[in-house]
């Protein structure tokens, strides 16, 4: 997969809705009702995070929820991209990137939204041939006024920012004319995960979905 191809991919599940969850999942038994409930509020792209042990066999999981695009978080390595790939995962985010890892995405056809925090990291990553990065952490950056910055010297990049965001500020991102979507936490937050309260985590993706 070239970087051109990996951009468009990833411009495409950005562009789904204005929001992709970002996962910490620890319990398997979570993954699949979870997974329906975001799907069914709006928000088809799901990012689980590759921090807990269960990680990849909920990515598993949820890969079998009928109009869900599950993606692997938290990718390090060239090993991480071959285990998200084994597990079902159809794109990749890293909290930043290296060569290898570039390298590794390309190799196994995993489109990979990679992160970025200046101007230089753009600048490298525009040079291999991608358009579309991740800006993590968005909030510790300097926020949307930051990523609109970047945006003035740098229009050719498109970005789904993460880190920080929330209902509060989302459509402040969103506004900017080189944000695709944001990735946020809280269309599902720990307590009503563990409640096992997928109504109101549903209404939580459709308000989202809305932005």
């Amino acid at each position: 997969m070239t970087p051109q191809e990996a951009s468009q991919k990833c411009a495409e599940i950005c562009t789904l809705a204005p929001v992709v969850p970002v996962l910490v999942v620890h319990d398997i038994a979570h993954a699949r009702p979870l997974a329906e409930a975001l799907v069914a509020g709006g928000l088809p792209a799901l990012e689980v995070t590759l921090r807990t042990d269960c990680a990849l066999d909920v990515i598993s999981e949820m890969a079998k929820v009928e109009g869900g695009i599950v993606g692997a978080g938290t990718l390090l390595n060239a090993q991480d991209v071959s285990n998200a790939i084994n597990a079902g995962a159809e794109f990749g985010v890293s909290p930043g990137y290296t060569e290898q890892l570039l390298d590794a995405a390309e190799e196994k056809a995993l489109p990979l939204l990679c992160g970025t925090s200046t101007a230089s990291d753009v600048m490298r990553l525009l040079a291999r041939g991608y358009n579309v990065a991740k800006f993590f952490p968005a909030e510790a950056n300097g926020g949307a006024p930051a990523l609109k910055a970047i945006g003035a010297p740098l229009p050719q990049m498109n970005f789904c920012p993460t880190g920080g965001i929330s209902l509060k500020n989302a459509n402040e991102y969103l506004s900017l004319s080189n944000t695709l979507c944001v990735g946020g936490s809280w269309v599902a937050p720990a307590s009503l995960v563990e409640k096992g309260d997928w109504k109101a985590i549903e209404e939580l993706a459709r308000e989202a979905a809305s932005l």
